[in-house]
Order: structure tokens, then sequence, then C-alpha cells
């Protein structure tokens, strides 16, 4: 193993965040799985940098972006100065505000020039949430590829989107070059293309800033986890297959146990071996190493004591085992003894990214095949670790919606139907249309709704995407209708009925995952509150890996379970009429008897105030 940290070594100096910060490049890109602490690492080093007398703009692209609570500044879409960091302004792309602002640039030209009726088809057909995408992304690449956008700062830092969704959008550059090089029609599921055409040089700018390593640096974060490295090598490979070659990666919230406490061992022990197996991965990039700290990176003073490397203060309170004073909770197998109850139906794990979705998706979907059920498990996750967290056991299915695979098969689907009584002219039009990134998502959603049909018969457990990306596929209904319709010659009775099962809380339950801290918590409340909106009506929360449940006496880990009481009460107290709750366990929970622990972990007995 190369010299990264190991379980009983100290941080070292040369490898601390303020050492990487001495002469970064002018564009940082923070980028990962869900969880691993991208937004605080990339705030602590936008801190850090205009501490030092830079002039810094933040820039978040996550469609559920937390800039806000973590910086304690409300957002928008201009950038606006951070109280406390002078040299600091923060934006957020907010994908909506940049998709009505891409439609009406596209659109506004023709108002009054063309019928009311071709102006309305127009707008129609920039309604969708590839539009919504590739707003944002134009705002994005306005930053990245027009000098004078950011002409007035030193660096430009990026709070990316979970890696899924970075991907999407650090390729759509080279992407749509060649749809606009190849598309002759003068149209495209955005539009008329003259309105891309004006955006190309911007594009093609932006591609060149992310393959030069002079002024670009891909910051890959990672936990000493096997799931997020794995993420990280994935990340780090695909990116370098499209120019993105200047990488380096952070080694975030690592731990090392003070004394003999199993939990903590236990911790590090995880740790120490999820590093160990990516050795070799670890060897060929930059390495920079943050400890874990006792307490939530909410705020600019616990954000600067990030960046400079310290392990955080313990309280003199922390010392000691704390007093939780905990509603009442539930425990998972509880939930599942409910849900066993109707012997069918959809489970949908939904949440931020890294809070845990796809193992407690596995866990429920292998303790309901135990039980004797027949149960699917899929996800509509395009990072998807789902096969490997459920292992194998006798009644369940596992499965994944492949992007490529399903947009392949409607393709094919669509020319031996629409396309087949077109003359060749005709053919050809549509082939190209069908090129277009419209189409990912119009055939991953129509595999989203036949997997939901299955519950007709069986269990079927879905491992949604992280926030953004699922509500994106959610709200995608009337847009895919209205598409279908052009492409395809019939609707298919999965689609007729998916928002009606989505909606019927017998047939599908939402299960909201949530970790117990301020950003998870709050993220998942606005998710709660955009499914009310689609008339989904959540069944209950489940708060994962909770060190207040763990039964450890590790003081740091004590801190830190001290710390999530106040999100505990907030979830149980406001914002769910039934939550369940599971402690962090001493094995990984990975395949089926792993996952047990879930389920025979005991909860500590709340205290009343």
């Amino acid at each position: 193993m190369n010299d990264t940290l190991k379980p009983n070594d100290t941080l070292t100096t040369d490898k601390s965040l303020s050492a990487f910060l001495t002469q970064p490049s002018r564009f940082l890109f923070f980028t990962g799985k869900g969880g691993v602490g991208k937004t605080s690492l990339a705030c602590a080093s936008s801190i850090a940098l205009a501490d030092q007398g830079r002039r810094v703009m933040l820039v978040s692209t996550d469609p559920a972006s937390n800039l806000d609570e973590v910086l304690g500044q409300k957002l928008n879409g201009e950038p606006t100065p951070i109280p406390g960091a002078p040299n600091l302004l923060a934006l957020n792309i907010d994908p909506e505000a940049a998709a009505h602002a891409y439609r009406e640039r596209l659109v506004g030209p023709y108002r009054g020039k063309l019928p009311d009726a071709v102006v309305r088809g127009m707008e129609e057909q920039l309604s969708g949430a590839c539009t919504m995408e590739i707003a944002a992304f134009d705002e994005f690449s306005r930053l990245l590829g027009q000098p004078e956008a950011t002409a007035d700062y030193d660096h430009v830092i990026f709070d990316t989107a979970p890696t899924g969704h970075t991907l999407r959008l650090m390729t759509l550059p080279t992407a749509w070059t060649g749809f606009l090089d190849t598309n002759t029609t003068g149209n495209s599921c955005l539009g008329p293309l003259a309105g891309l055409q004006k955006q190309r040089e911007i594009y093609e700018n932006a591609v060149a800033a992310l393959a030069d390593g002079q002024r670009t640096t891909l910051v890959l974060v990672s936990r000493a986890q096997k799931a997020a490295l794995a993420e990280a090598e994935r990340t780090s490979g695909e990116l370098a297959a499209i120019g993105v070659r200047n990488q380096r990666l952070i080694l975030n919230g690592l731990f090392k146990a003070s004394d003999s406490d199993p939990v903590a061992l236990a911790l590090q022990s995880r740790g120490g071996n999820a590093l160990e197996g990516s050795s070799t991965f670890l060897a060929r990039l930059p390495v920079t190493e943050v400890p874990l700290r006792p307490n939530n990176l909410i705020g600019l003073p616990a954000l600067r004591a990030l960046a400079q490397n310290g392990n955080g203060s313990l309280s003199a309170s922390a010392q000691t085992a704390p007093t939780l004073s905990l509603p009442p909770l539930e425990s998972l197998s509880e939930l599942v003894n409910d849900v066993a109850q109707s012997g069918r139906g959809v489970i949908m794990t939904m949440g931020k990214g890294g809070v845990g979705k796809t193992t407690i998706a596995a866990a429920i979907a292998t303790e309901l095949a135990r039980r004797g059920h027949k149960v699917h498990l899929s996800t509509t996750d395009p990072a998807a670790h789902v096969a490997a967290a459920a292992g194998q056991i006798e009644g369940l299915n596992v499965s994944r919606i492949d992007p490529q695979a399903e947009t392949r098969a409607y393709v094919e689907q669509v020319m031996n139907t629409t396309g087949k009584t077109l003359d060749a002219n005709a053919r050809a039009l549509l082939e190209e249309d069908l090129r277009s990134p419209c189409t990912e998502e119009i055939a991953v959603f129509r595999a989203f709704a036949r997997t939901v049909a299955q519950g007709e018969d069986a269990f079927v457990v879905l491992d949604t995407a992280p926030t953004g990306h699922t509500l994106l596929l959610l709200d995608a209904t009337e847009a895919y209708h209205r598409e279908v319709a052009k492409r395809a010659s019939d609707m298919p009775e999965e689609v007729l009925k998916l928002l009606p099962r989505l909606r019927d809380a017998d047939f599908t339950r939402v299960l909201i995952a949530t970790l117990p801290e301020a950003t998870p918590v709050h993220e998942a409340a606005a998710l709660q509150d955009d499914l009310r909106r689609a008339q989904i009506q959540p069944f209950a929360w489940v708060i994962n890996q909770s060190f207040a449940q763990s039964g450890s006496r590790d003081p740091l880990l004590m801190a830190r379970g001290a710390d999530e009481v106040p999100y505990i009460r907030e979830v149980a107290e406001k914002f769910s009429k039934r939550t369940a709750i599971v402690p962090w366990v001493a094995e990984e929970p990975v395949g089926p008897e792993k996952l047990r622990q879930l389920f025979s972990a005991n909860l500590t007995q709340p205290t009343t105030n």
C-alpha cells in the first residue's frame, strides 16, 4: 500500500488541505459519490483562498444544492457576497430558472413573427427534463468557457452534482458539439438549432478549459469506503477519457480510534480495509487527507477549521457518555412487518446521495425474500451498486435500468413502428432526431414505468437515483406523454398507469432516507414537499447510520452522536409521522447476512425532557 493515511497514522502535513491550497489552478471541480463531503470541502477551500486575498467565485451545479445552508447565506443565480468572507461570492445554478431563461432566449425572437400555435409548439418542445439539464449546462459553460464572465475572479470553484449527473454534465460539451455537426434538419429536441449554434464557441471553450491541466483541476472526493473509492476510480477513468486528466483525490473523514471501543475499532478497520483494497488507484493520484470531525460542517467557523486541518476540539461534555433525549422511534423491522402484510407493491427509497438508500433498499428486499416473498430489486441510479449491496438470496431478482440498453431498445421499437411506414427521407430525419440526448431520458422513463408495473404481482424495491435526478424522472411524465405521442404508435399501458400507481399509498410506499445531519435532513424535507405537490405521500422516514444509537463510547463518535440529536428530533417531531432509525453497525452491511444487522440492532431507549 502507498503512504496514504493508515489506521494508526496521524495526518501528514504535506497531504493536508491547506498544503493543496497553496498553489491551486484557476478552476477547481469537486466531485464524487453523494455524501462524501464535496460541498463542505468546496466551501472550506473557497473560504481559505478568499482569506488569502484571492477573489473567488463558488458555484453549485447540483440541482439539489445546499450551499445556502452550509454558508449561512441565501443564494440565487447571481454572484452573492458571503458575509464574513471578503473576496468570496457564491451562486446556485437553478435548473428551473436556467431552463426558463434558455427557452425565452430561443423562443423570444419568434414571438410576433410566427403564428402563436407555432410558438406554443416550440415552448412545449422545450419543456422536458433534457432542456432543464442543457440549460443548467449552458450557464455552467458560460462561466467556464466565456473569459469575460469570470474575469473579476482569481479562482472559480465548482461544487458539482453527484457523480452520475456530473459525468453527464461534463460530457455534454462534446456530445452537443457532435450533435451540431451531424444534425442537418435545423431542429432538435431542444428546439431550433440556431440557438445552439450561437453557443457553440462557448461550448468548445468549455471543453478546452476542462482539458487544460494548467487551468483546471478535478478534485475527486471520497471517504475511506469501498463504494465511494470505487466510484472515485470509475469517475477518474471516465473523465480522463474525455480529456480531464489533471486530477487529485481528497480522502475525507479519515478516522483513528482513540481506545478499544468496539464501534470505533470497527470504523477504523473498515476504513483501513477500504484503503488497502484501493491502493493501486490511490498510488496513481496526488492525495489530500482530511480527518473526521466531531461536528456538522455548517457555518464559516467550522469550515475555516476544516481548511486548517484541525481535528476539531471536543467539549468537556463530549468526553463522557451523553444522555440522549430522543422521541420514540421505530426499528427497520417494524416498518418491514407492516410492508410485508400487503404481499405485493412497490417500495421506493429516496433521498440525498450518500445517505444509504441503496443499503436500505437492499436490506428491505433481502428481508422480504427471506420471509418467502417474491421480490424484484432494481435501481434508476446511473451509479448503481445495488447488486453488490444485496448479494444473492432465494426469491430475490436484482437488476438495474441500463440507460444505453434501454435507449437501443427504444430506438429500435420506434423505427419498427413509427418509422416502418415512412419514406427514406423521413426515416433518415426520424433516425437523426432519435440521436438526441432526450431519447435516453424517454427510454429510461419507460423502463422505470415497466419496473413499477411488476409490483402488481410481487414486491418491487426501487433504489432511486439521488434527489435531483429522481424528481426529473418523476416530473417527466407529462413531457414524456407529449414526446412519445410524436414518435411511437402506441402508448404503453404501464406508462398510462404510472402516476396513479405512485400516488396509491396502498401500492407504493416511499421511504425517505436521510442521515442525522443538517443538510441531508433539510434536503429530504424539500424532497417530501415536492413529492406531496405531485400527490405522492411518503410512507415513513429512515434515519440511517446513527452514531447516537451505535453504543460507541469513543469521544469523537459520542460527540458526533450528540450532534445528531437535534436533527433526529426535527425529523420525528416536524417532518414525519413515522420514523425508523438504523444504528451505525460494526460490519459493512453488504450481502444478505451482513444486511441482517440492520434488523437485529437494538435501539437505545429514549429519555424524555
